[in-house]
C-alpha cells in the first residue's frame, strides 16, 4: 500500500484551457478518497493522471513517495476498475481474475491461492467457469473488482464503477465496497458524479469544479462546513437554498423583511456588505427559529417526509423538507420556521467563500 500525492498537477489539451488546473492533494496510505463533481470538472482526468493514462502538463504525481510522473502505467503498481468493467469476453471468470498474474509470470501456486481467496471474498465461487455474457451487471462488477484486488497493488483507482448498476444494486454494492475497504485498507481513489455515493463511501471527499479542488476533507466536514457556495449547493439532497441580501452586525437581512441572526463569523470575514444566506431544506420545520410564510408551488411526497417548494417573498423560491404532508397542495400558505443555528453566510458569486454561520 502507499500514499498518493498530487503536487501542483495540471493538464491542458489546448493552450489556456486547463482540464486540471494546478491540483495539490495528499491522500494518506489506506485512505478511501472520492473525487466528486459535475461532468467536465476534471475528476476523471485527475484519475487518469494518477494512473498514467494521461501525461501531466505540469506538476508531479507520487505513489508511496516515489515520483511516477513519467513512469508508464504498467510500472506504477496500481489497479484500475472502469465504468464498463472491461472484462475479457472470451475468458471465464477464473481466467479474467488470473490473467494479470499470468502476464507477470506469478508462480501457479500463488495464482491459485490469490484467485481462490478473492473468489471467496467476493462470493464468486459458483461463477468461476462462466463467461461475462452469462453474468448480471452486479456479478460483472464484482469480477472487475476481483481482478483489481488479486493483483495486491499499492492503490485502487475506480472510475465511476457503480454508474451502470440500477439504484438498488448501487446501494448494496456501496456496502460491499465499504466492507471490502475496511478489510483490505488499500489506498483507493474513486471518481463519481453522485454526491450521495461520495458521502457514503469516502473517508476523504474531494469536491472539484472547473479543474480545481473546491474543498477536501471528511464527508461530514464538507457537508456541515462547506468552503464556498459551490460546495454548499453541490453536496446535499435536496440542494441548499440561497437568498441574496445584506449582512450587518451579525444579522442577515433579505427580501420580505427577512432577518436571520448569524451565530458565527469566519476569521477575516467582513462584518457588513452584500451576502448570500444559505440553508438546507432540512433546516426548516414547525418549531423554534425564524418564522417564514411559504406560498406552496409543488409538493413531492417521499413517504415519511415531503419536499415542499414555494416562495417566501416574490421571486424568492426555496425548498423545505418537512415531515409527511399528504394533505398539502399547491396554492396553500404554510407557516414554517428556520433554525438559525443551521444557516450559512456566503460572499456573493457562484463560488463565494463561506463567511460564517453553522458550527464555528
Amino acid at each position: 500500500m502507499g500514499s498518493i500525492t498530487l503536487d501542483n498537477v495540471s493538464k491542458s489539451y489546448a493552450p489556456g484551457q486547463p482540464a486540471v488546473a494546478g491540483i495539490s492533494l495528499d491522500i494518506p496510505t489506506g485512505c478511501y478518497c472520492v473525487l466528486v463533481g459535475p461532468s467536465g470538472c476534471g475528476k476523471s482526468t485527475t484519475l487518469r493522471l494518477v494512473a498514467g493514462l494521461e501525461e501531466c502538463t505540469g506538476g508531479r504525481v507520487l505513489i508511496a513517495g516515489q515520483d511516477v510522473t513519467r513512469v508508464p502505467p504498467k510500472d506504477r503498481d496500481i489497479a484500475m476498475v472502469f465504468q464498463n468493467y472491461a472484462l475479457y469476453p472470451h475468458m471465464s471468470v477464473r481466467q479474467n481474475l488470473s490473467f494479470a498474474l499470468k502476464m507477470r509470470k506469478t508462480p501457479r501456486p500463488d495464482i491459485a491461492r490469490r484467485v481462490g481467496a478473492v473468489a471467496e471474498m467476493l462470493g464468486l465461487g459458483e461463477l468461476m467457469d462462466r463467461k461475462p455474457r452469462a453474468l448480471s451487471g452486479g456479478q460483472r462488477q464484482r469480477v472487475a473488482l476481483g481482478r483489481a484486488i488479486v493483483r495486491e497493488p499499492k492503490a485502487f483507482l475506480f472510475d465511476e464503477p457503480l454508474s451502470n448498476l440500477d439504484a438498488r444494486l448501487r446501494v448494496s454494492t456501496r456496502v460491499e465496497l465499504k466492507s471490502l475497504h475496511q478489510r483490505l485498507r488499500t489506498t483507493t481513489v474513486h471518481v463519481t458524479h453522485d454526491q450521495e455515493e461520495a458521502m457514503s463511501l469516502g473517508e476523504m471527499v474531494v469536491v472539484m469544479e472547473a479543474g480545481q479542488v473546491q474543498q477536501a476533507g471528511p464527508p461530514l466536514e464538507v457537508y456541515q462546513r462547506p468552503a464556498n457556495r459551490f460546495v454548499a449547493g453541490f453536496v446535499g439532497t435536496p440542494p441548499m437554498n440561497f437568498i441574496d441580501g445584506h449582512a450587518s452586525d451579525g444579522v442577515f437581512e433579505g427580501p420580505g423583511g427577512l432577518r436571520v441572526p448569524i451565530a458565527h463569523r469566519s476569521a477575516g470575514a467582513p462584518g457588513t456588505g452584500a451576502a448570500v444566506l444559505g440553508f438546507r431544506p432540512q433546516a426548516l420545520g414547525d418549531a423554534g427559529g425564524v418564522p417564514l410564510t411559504l406560498g406552496v408551488r409543488s409538493v413531492e411526497h417521499l413517504g415519511e417526509s415531503s419536499d415542499v417548494a414555494g416562495e417566501i417573498a416574490p421571486g424568492v423560491g426555496i425548498v423545505a423538507r418537512l415531515s409527511a404532508r399528504p394533505a398539502l397542495a399547491p396554492g396553500a400558505s404554510l407557516a414554517i420556521r428556520l433554525d438559525a443555528t443551521r444557516v450559512h453566510l456566503f460572499a456573493p458569486g457562484p463560488r463565494g467563500a463561506r463567511l460564517g454561520g453553522g458550527a464555528p
